[in-house]
């Protein structure tokens, strides 16, 4: 996707996401879930969920940056997670990839992740970016240019966006900012979060290409 798309407000991005291939060398996956991150909301108020809410850090530096990168961090010392720095640059707004399916190279995901069944290959965060093969060494990555992508799925298809509270937080957990594909079988959580969902067609939280 091109710059402009990530250089928009942070649930923007969120939902434009949903339904994009992301893709690492020979795997690639349809993103079905998404938690958005902000600077602050419309209310002007803090999330205080956001990794970058106490300023900048050598760790939140990214996020501070050009939108169209990964940020991508380790939680419990075991898990990548791979988040896609969204809004102007100085805006510290992300969108967290939480959930996807798997479209392409599915063997070798099943490899890395050691498990069969193709809905548990990328329902989390952390199975996501180990079944891509997105480890630490990504954080920064220039998403527009590779080897870490994001593009338009070759088929388009209209689709419901649930919407609920984010999930494994502690702070500003009431806030409605996680996406996903409604009735989609990998998304995370095993949909205990259903949230409330509304139609979106083909290309609709889309910009063009030629930028």
């Amino acid at each position: 996707m091109p710059r402009r798309f990530y250089a928009r407000p942070a649930i923007e991005v969120a939902r434009g996401l949903l339904g994009k291939i992301l893709s690492h060398g020979d795997v690639s996956a349809r993103i079905v879930e998404t938690e958005a991150y902000l600077s602050v909301n419309e209310l002007g108020l803090t999330d205080e969920a956001a990794h970058s809410w106490r300023g900048r850090t050598p760790r939140t530096e990214v996020i501070f940056g050009p939108p169209g990168h990964a940020y991508v961090y380790l939680i419990y010392g075991i898990y990548d997670c791979l988040n896609v720095v969204a809004e102007p640059e100085g805006s510290p707004g992300c969108v967290l990839i939480r959930a996807a399916e798997p479209v392409e190279g599915i063997e070798a995901m099943r490899q890395r992740r050691g498990v069969d069944r193709i809905e548990d290959l990328a329902n989390g965060p952390g199975k996501l970016t180990r079944a891509l093969g997105i480890t630490l060494r990504h954080n920064g990555a220039d998403l527009t240019r590779g080897p870490v992508t994001v593009r338009e799925p070759e088929r388009a298809e209209a689709f419901e966006i649930g919407v609920s509270p984010r999930i494994g937080i502690t702070r500003s957990i009431d806030w409605p900012l996680r996406f996903f594909v409604a009735g989609s079988r990998f998304v995370s959580g095993n949909g205990k979060l259903k949230g409330r969902a509304r139609t979106m067609a083909p290309g609709s939280a889309s910009v063009s290409r030629d930028a």
